[in-house]
């Protein structure tokens, strides 16, 4: 098992920044790929960014592209999502998930989920 635990969420105002974080533990040895998700109120829970953790390989939604940076200190066991410019729509509650084998942007491909973090932006 792996566990997750989310951390860095809050208020900002538009335009502005945040950085979650994301500490994982147990069997971490057995990560293949680490993501962030989120979901807003009344929508389902949407891809926002991936990394392969032996790698460091990464994808990002396009709504985030240019904004976002996901990245990771493997040292420490720890994901990282730095959140520039950030905009009322980005309102929402964001999961980090580890996976063991896949690398996808699907919600199936990931096995752990953190409780999750929220993010709120005012305009």
């Amino acid at each position: 098992q792996v566990q997750l635990v989310e951390s860095g969420g809050g208020l900002v105002q538009a335009g502005g920044s945040l950085r979650l974080s994301c500490a994982a533990s147990g069997r971490t040895f057995s990560i293949y790929a680490m993501g962030w998700f989120r979901q807003a109120p009344g929508k389902e829970r949407e891809f926002v960014a991936r990394i392969s953790w032996s790698g460091g390989n990464t994808n990002y939604a396009d709504s985030v592209k240019g904004r976002f940076t996901i990245s990771s200190d493997n040292a420490k066991n720890t994901l990282f999502l730095q959140m520039n410019s950030l905009k009322p729509e980005d309102t929402a509650v964001y999961y980090c998930a580890a996976g063991r084998s896949k690398w996808g942007a699907d919600i199936r491909s990931y096995e752990y989920w953190g409780q999750g973090t929220q993010v709120t932006v005012s305009s």
